[in-house]
């Protein structure tokens, strides 16, 4: 398995992939699904930004995607973003995941970033299972702050402080 930049090409797996999480999970909070015009966009202004959208191929095919963005749009925020994952359902559970989190936390630390934040749902045990073992720390909780499947959400805030750095002037 290889971590790669996406391209073009990747467009209709991390559209399928991406689907089939609104679809099925909570690790994303949103109902509305993906078209391939939407990912072009998104990971043409992802790039523009300077941020990375990455693919974990694995024999040929799309096995997952992440990236990560901006965190909040003030500019005291500039060296803290937020990531998201996601991997096909065929491919969970075989360290995808943790590859493309890996590869996304080397990319954000040599860029020079300060801190990465993941959203996750309360009740994805693996995700957050994940985060602590990359040595994320939980950093908040906001209960019912959404609404899925019928149910109220609870969001945990996990953070890696990815350098030492003392902050700029």
């Amino acid at each position: 398995m290889i971590v790669r930049d996406a391209t073009d090409d990747d467009l209709a797996a991390i559209v399928a992939i991406f689907n089939h999480a609104v679809r099925h999970t909570t690790a994303v909070f949103s109902t509305e699904e993906a078209d391939r015009e939407g990912r072009a966009l998104w990971m043409r202004v992802r790039r523009e930004a300077g941020f990375p959208v990455l693919v974990a191929e694995d024999g040929g095919g799309v096995a997952g995607f992440g990236s990560y963005g901006a965190f909040r749009a003030f500019p005291g925020y500039r060296l803290t973003v937020e990531h998201s994952v996601y991997v096909a359902p065929e491919a969970q559970r075989r360290g995808v995941g943790r590859m493309l989190m890996q590869a996304l936390i080397e990319h954000a630390a040599s860029a020079g970033l300060h801190v990465m934040v993941g959203g996750i749902d309360a009740d994805n045990a693996a995700s957050l299972a994940l985060h602590r073992a990359l040595g994320f720390e939980e950093t908040g909780r906001m209960p019912q702050t959404a609404a899925k499947f019928g149910r109220w959400l609870t969001l945990v805030f996990m953070q890696l402080r990815l350098n030492d750095a003392a902050p700029p002037a």
